[in-house]
């Protein structure tokens, strides 16, 4: 075991984890926010928008349609903001914090949706497919969390790195990437 620990250190290949992780919510983010353009995808929905506490207003105020929309949108722009993450950090903490609170308030639906259990297996823990729909927006949940600490950590770090230089983002100095903090000379 500790050899093949060893060997997967050395590859780099875990290093990729928060980019592997950002991809894959930026392409979830896109597939979802395609699906919800589309009528049908609503009405396959309607169990779980109407039973969840977070979500359940969206139809009796904005329509089919009006949700439809709403929530394309939403994911097309959380989407939109995690692929941006790859090179701002602002942009991706933007998107995994809209992509974390997507999925708290479709996960806190599970308890209520009607028909999650299997009646045929015994009920509860068997899952319909409901509740096995659902179950997915926790894992999806935690990597939002995920994405949203290192975003987080990172523009914290470089804000702390700045501030010890003595040196203001938005300074001339900064901007001239004068290495001595010194404003450019004019001649």
């Amino acid at each position: 075991m500790n050899a093949i620990a060893q060997l997967l250190a050395r590859t780099g290949l875990l290093k990729l984890d928060y980019h592997l992780l950002r991809a894959a919510m930026v392409i979830i983010f896109a597939w979802f926010g395609y699906d919800k353009w589309f009528e049908s995808e609503i009405r396959g929905l309607l169990p779980i928008i109407t039973h969840g506490p977070l979500i359940s207003w969206t139809i009796p105020v904005l329509g089919i349609r009006g949700t439809a929309i709403l929530l394309g949108t939403s994911e097309w722009t959380f989407g939109t903001l995690l692929l941006l993450g790859f090179w701002n950090n602002k942009a991706g903490m933007l998107g995994a914090l809209g992509s974390t609170f997507t999925f708290i308030a479709t996960f806190t639906a599970f308890p209520f949706v009607p028909d999650a259990w299997d009646a045929g297996a015994g009920g509860f823990p068997a899952m319909t497919n409901n509740s096995a729909f659902l179950l997915k927006d926790l894992v999806l949940l935690a990597v939002s969390v995920y994405l949203l600490k290192e975003d987080v950590k990172r523009i914290v770090t470089r804000n702390e790195g700045t501030a010890r230089t003595g040196l203001q983002a938005n300074s001339p100095a900064v901007a001239s990437g004068s290495p001595t903090g010194a404003t450019p000379s004019t001649r």
